[in-house]
């Protein structure tokens, strides 16, 4: 909790223009919390599919229209409309906006997320990405699925964790940080 208390407030930029600020964490009656703003300026698809075993996730849509695939079910969300993602629920998201989308995510518990946007990030700024995001190398791509606190959808999780689980202990063992 101390790296975010430090991290509070700040934001990533992305080259695209896409940026991600840390708002808020905490705990309360729920509780543990992460709360990112995402700001996405154009359409087409924000991630792939995945789940998370443990994280509950909220979007609240300030601007712009979101569409969400939960569990094969496609959900449209627009200004003031929140979308609830369980735990063990396949999802995607796109910004179906022409113009900027913006949103409020909420992680509970917080896992790695700011961890994995920041890696994402630091990726970025030193051309480690594909034209999708994904990294370049396999010891990041390990690294970055240490932090996304959940699965790929399609290849089984255990073929997961010893591909890309051993691809990250090899970065770690090779000095590779965040």
């Amino acid at each position: 909790m101390q790296e975010l208390q430090q991290a509070t407030g700040q934001t990533l930029k992305f080259v695209n223009g896409n940026t991600i600020t840390l708002s808020s964490h905490g705990t309360d009656q729920e509780g543990e919390y992460l709360i990112l703003e995402h700001t996405i300026v154009s359409p087409g698809a924000m991630n792939g599919p995945h789940s998370h075993p443990v994280l509950d996730e909220k979007f609240t849509i300030i601007e712009g229209t979101m569409r969400f695939l939960i569990d094969d079910h496609t959900v449209l969300a627009g200004p003031g409309e929140q979308i609830h993602i369980k735990p063990g629920q396949i999802h995607q998201a796109w910004n179906e906006s022409q113009t900027m989308l913006r949103v409020i995510h909420e992680i509970r518990p917080p896992g790695q997320h700011w961890n994995m946007f920041r890696l994402l990030h630091k990726l970025e700024a030193e051309g480690k990405l594909n034209a999708k995001g994904i990294p370049r190398n396999p010891l990041w791509m390990g690294l970055a699925w240490t932090t996304m606190d959940g699965y790929i959808a399609g290849p089984p999780r255990w073929i997961q964790h010893i591909a890309l689980g051993g691809l990250a202990r090899i970065a770690k063992a090779f000095g590779y940080r965040l």
